[in-house]
């Protein structure tokens, strides 16, 4: 277990965040798992917390239950999102606050205290799921509330990056395409595998090795890792 890491991954109960759960729990890693609705697992390596993310009381349980738990906080996850593609102007004030909630308030409490932890041990990783609309914006995809709060995360990840770099804590995001998950339905996969370069979705493992990679590249922080099939690069 000298090797074992204690991982936190948000937006855990299915998709990317399930996917990253199982692969750090198949190395031999200890992770606290949070959604809105998880389910409490008998695995002696894993610990769930439910909860709203945007919560600071949800991030307060959360890292409470690692350091309880496990003594540590080795690497943060920000996997949780919402995504709501539509015009501008039909956003409404409730999704507006439910998009900040998650995206941006959800990223603050758990990364703050993430961090705080991570300080006191002398090292540490904060990864982030963002994506690639953000450079990558697309008419056919309206939605700048992505771009507006995974944006910012992006310019945090940088932030963040230099201002800890001297503390042993990197941060990085993986800024995702389209990816093959249950967000997406069946019938519009060829759609949507159209809008990428390579002419393919993502599978959630791309994202899944992108996030182990990362974690694992000791002299990579402050990275915005695109994992988009070329969307990134353009048309």
């Amino acid at each position: 277990m000298s090797t074992s890491k204690v991982v936190i991954v948000t937006g855990a109960s299915q998709g990317i965040g399930a996917a990253t759960v199982q692969a750090f729990l198949a190395r031999g890693h200890r992770v606290v798992a949070n959604a809105r609705s998880i389910a409490a697992s008998d695995h002696p390596n894993l610990a769930t917390v439910a909860g709203d993310i945007g919560d600071a009381q949800t991030a307060k349980r959360i890292a409470e239950t690692a350091l309880e738990r496990f003594g540590r906080i080795d690497t943060l996850v920000n996997n949780a999102g919402i995504f709501i593609a539509k015009p501008f102007t039909q956003y409404t004030s409730d999704e507006y606050e439910a998009i900040n909630g998650v995206n941006l308030d959800g990223f603050f409490h758990i990364t703050q205290r993430a961090i705080a932890a991570m300080e006191q041990q002398g090292s540490g990783h904060v990864v982030t799921i963002t994506t690639s609309l953000v450079d990558h914006a697309n008419s056919n995809v309206p939605s700048v509330l992505a771009s507006l709060t995974k944006g910012g995360l992006n310019a945090a990840t940088k932030s963040l990056a230099i201002e800890y770099a001297k503390a042993g804590i990197r941060v990085n995001a993986v800024s995702p395409g389209i990816i093959k998950s249950p967000m997406h339905a069946p019938q519009t996969h060829e759609t949507l595998a159209s809008l990428h370069p390579v002419g393919r979705m993502g599978e959630m493992s791309d994202i899944v090795d992108a996030i182990l990679y990362l974690d694992a590249a000791s002299f990579v922080t402050g990275e915005i890792l695109h994992v988009d099939g070329g969307q990134s690069a353009g048309h």
